[in-house]
């Protein structure tokens, strides 16, 4: 079985697509196209910047130590990067919002709208 080491060396990066899955637990296999998923799309080197980035929790101060690097370089890297995950929508939601509209659309009676605001 190769590692996603080795795949990422045989494909040296090039988009890539998965023909066959199998579940190997129960042998099962699976046979279509399926696309790799974001972080898995990633180069090598940004793939282990992300592993490294989540190890230290986050910490930029941590990453410019670990790659001799200014904060600037850093930020750089993880704007760069974070443009492969545009699936994510990190806009808060407007809770407050939604529980009036609930009340408004009479899904939620004004008491139960009192006690989700107050959480």
């Amino acid at each position: 079985m190769y590692d996603w080491q080795q795949l990422t060396d045989l494909t040296r990066n090039q988009k890539i697509s998965i023909e066959r899955v199998k579940i190997i637990k129960s042998g099962i296999a699976i046979d279509g196209d399926f696309e790799l998923p974001p972080l898995a799309q990633l180069s090598m080197e940004d793939q282990i910047f992300v592993a490294a980035f989540v190890k230290s929790h986050g910490s930029i101060k941590d990453m410019e130590e670990l790659y001799s690097v200014s904060y600037p370089s850093i930020k750089n890297r993880l704007n760069r990067i974070s443009k492969a995950f545009d699936f994510i929508d990190l806009t808060p939601a407007d809770a407050a919002g939604d529980i009036l509209e609930d009340l408004e659309k009479g899904n939620i009676s004004f008491d139960q709208a009192i006690e989700a605001l107050k959480e």
